[in-house]
């Protein structure tokens, strides 16, 4: 079975928050990545892409898209973020899926099925048929999110 075609993926990333704390970090400098800095004052061109959002549809394969956008930040700023952002976009919703990121927020309640953003990049790019273990390669809660999540991400089941 011939490999599929590598998604372009842009991430929206709020300098905000720590780089060092960031799950995608490490995913810096690899292939059909490419990061962007917030900046209130710029607007990002992002083309066609579907963006990963909680009100969408739920993500499916029909869904094959060139383009992914992730905004990568608090839950509160996703709206500053995305305020700036001009593009044909498609929100999608993944499924339900488990986190395995230790959370501990002492100042928010994060959403009950929110991911990291690297569970969520994976994700998206596995149910759109285009995995990448790449992904997940530096992720220390890598196994227990596939365990997790083995029954609804393609390629992870029993």
């Amino acid at each position: 079975m011939p490999a599929a075609a590598q998604i372009d993926v842009l991430i929206l990333r709020d300098p905000r928050e720590s780089k060092r704390k960031c799950s995608l970090t490490p995913l810096a400098g690899l292939e059909a990545i490419r990061f962007v800095e917030y900046r209130r004052e710029r607007t990002l061109q992002a083309g066609s892409r579907i963006l990963l959002h909680p009100d969408g549809e739920e993500l499916g394969p029909r869904d094959r898209a060139d383009g992914l956008l992730l905004i990568d930040c608090a839950w509160r700023r996703v709206p500053s973020l995305l305020a700036t952002v001009e593009g044909d976009l498609v929100h999608r919703r993944l499924p339900p899926l488990v986190t395995a990121y230790p959370r501990r927020s002492k100042t928010f309640e994060d959403p009950a099925a929110g991911l990291a953003s690297v569970e969520a990049l994976y994700a998206a790019l596995s149910i759109l048929g285009a995995p990448r273990e790449d992904i997940l390669a530096a992720y220390p809660f890598r196994e227990a999110f596939l365990e997790r999540n083995r029954e609804l991400l393609p390629g992870t089941g029993a």
